[in-house]
């Protein structure tokens, strides 16, 4: 079910009209609600995918409760949980991937095998939300291991928790420690959250419909034909607009998601924050999709820079400092990893790996902080830390690696005669992309000054209009309606 969708709307209707009485009642019955809600939600695209949810969320439930149960074997129904849990999303989500580079390497020997074909279709549809929902559960069972999480022996509690639906299809990764005390009880909402609700979901539906959707047509136009100009200033101009679409529709998602969830009086952690202004690549990570980046580095990055930590020492002589070997290895291991999460093709993994390289880069050289000295040097690291995360966002969106490496080519081919297919689909994008770049670079910089110029009441009437301006446009303005981007995920 899409948030930008009429259905959604009658659900969100009767689901929010129901709960006050709910919430009257005990928390079985509440949990049980959300689970059906939730359930609803996901189904409404296919119910079968729906076995899949709950099987993880089985795994991971009784996993944690014979970690405790049995603390002498607690490593091995860890290992149990994590294999199921994992082993679900390989077989969903990398079984063709897999399939298709053994037949390619043994092709190399002249063997000659048909593996993707023998997988039965079911195991070639990718599920919706496969890879947050596993995540989600897979913290759960990572921390009640390290003894951070006491497990919860209410299945419906668990249940509740892993398919909450506001954030079930994309995010943001919630936590558990977070989320399940929350759930524990239930909470007044306040007029403020409400409003703050509000504001939250006006501003993720203008961002998805009318911001992300207006500029799709432009940037799949370019891709479905990857010979439509010769132009670097075009490509830039592509790259320029996909950068703005996956980030407006991104986080629209998850404005929409925040919203709904404190009008259940629940709060879920902010997962951007204006990251296209970040000096640094590690600053654009700490505002870029901050549940996820912040899963890598808690589960990955920090175990596997620890581990090696404890091994290093061991030897005496290395040419450079033993905390950058520590460094260069943790963060290609996890941005591998990151890029191989988005999805089971080579473009994704070496997106995840340029952004390990500029991580290297920046922590050897410090370039971003010898610039920032310079007079304008904050401005010139914005500019630079921007074309990396561009030329990045190539192989993130290519279909394929010959694809990305042609967009790059024209990119910097410095050909700068300029032409375009469709003046409506290119003035649009272009409008569109200004606005984005007003947004991030205007407001974000300026928006506690303009509050400070007005008195509190004034400006409950300066927001109303904000509001209402957000909606109308999402009515008037909309793009063609596309699915959420992550959705693929």
């Amino acid at each position: 079910m899409l948030f930008n969708s009429i259905v959604f709307l009658i659900f969100g209707g009767v689901f929010f009209l129901l709960l006050p009485l709910i919430n009257r009642t005990s928390n079985n019955f509440r949990w049980s609600f959300y689970i059906i809600a939730s359930f609803i939600f996901y189904g409404w695209w296919n119910w079968l995918f729906l076995f899949l949810i709950i099987g993880t969320g089985l795994i991971d439930f009784w996993g944690a409760l014979a970690m405790q149960k049995w603390p002498k074997y607690r490593l091995f129904f860890f290992l149990f949980a994590v294999v199921g849990s994992l082993g679900t999303l390989i077989a969903f989500k990398y079984s063709g991937f897999f399939a298709e580079n053994i037949e390619t390497l043994l092709s190399w020997f002249g063997i000659y095998v048909r593996l993707k074909s023998r997988i039965p279709e079911f195991f070639l549809i990718l599920p919706i939300g496969i890879s947050f929902y596993t995540f989600q559960s897979l913290s759960y069972t990572i921390e009640v291991y390290r003894g951070k999480l006491i497990p919860t022996k209410n299945i419906l509690h668990y249940f509740s928790y892993l398919s909450m639906f506001p954030q079930l299809l994309s995010g943001p990764i919630v936590r558990a420690r977070n989320l399940l005390p929350q759930l524990m009880r239930v909470r007044k909402v306040s007029e403020v959250e409400r409003w703050n609700g509000m504001k939250l979901i006006a501003l993720g539906f203008f961002k998805k419909v009318v911001m992300a959707d207006t500029l799709a047509p432009f940037v799949n136009s370019a891709f479905s034909d990857i010979a439509p100009s010769n132009s670097s200033i075009y490509w830039w101009l592509v790259m320029l607009a996909y950068a703005f679409q996956i980030y407006f529709d991104f986080s629209g998602y998850t404005d929409i998601a925040r919203g709904l969830a404190k009008w259940m009086g629940l709060h879920i952690k902010v997962n951007f924050n204006h990251p296209y202004i970040s000096t640094s690549i590690r600053e654009f990570w700490t505002r870029w999709h901050i549940s996820l980046s912040t899963w890598f580095r808690d589960f990955v990055f920090l175990p596997v820079a620890f581990r090696i930590s404890r091994k290093l020492p061991k030897y005496k002589y290395f040419k450079i400092r033993t905390d950058h070997l520590i460094y260069i290895f943790g963060v290609i291991v996890t941005y591998f990893l990151c890029g191989f999460w988005h999805g089971a093709s080579y473009t994704f993994i070496i997106w995840g790996l340029l952004h390990a390289f500029y991580l290297i880069v920046e922590r050897m050289t410090k370039w971003n902080k010898k610039i920032k000295k310079l007079q304008t040097g904050k401005f010139l690291a914005l500019v630079i830390v921007f074309i990396e995360i561009i030329v990045a966002w190539v192989f993130f969106r290519a279909q394929g690696l010959n694809q990305a490496l042609k967009t790059i080519g024209r990119m910097f081919s410095f050909h700068l005669s300029f032409s375009f297919k469709n003046d409506t689909v290119f003035k649009n994008a272009m409008i569109f992309l200004i606005i984005g770049l007003i947004i991030e670079m205007f407001i974000f910089f300026n928006i506690k000054k303009v509050k400070a110029l007005f008195n509190p009441n004034t400006y409950k009437y300066i927001e109303i209009i904000y509001i209402a301006l957000l909606v109308t446009c999402s009515i008037f303005l909309a793009g063609p309606g596309q699915q959420f981007i992550y959705f693929q995920f």
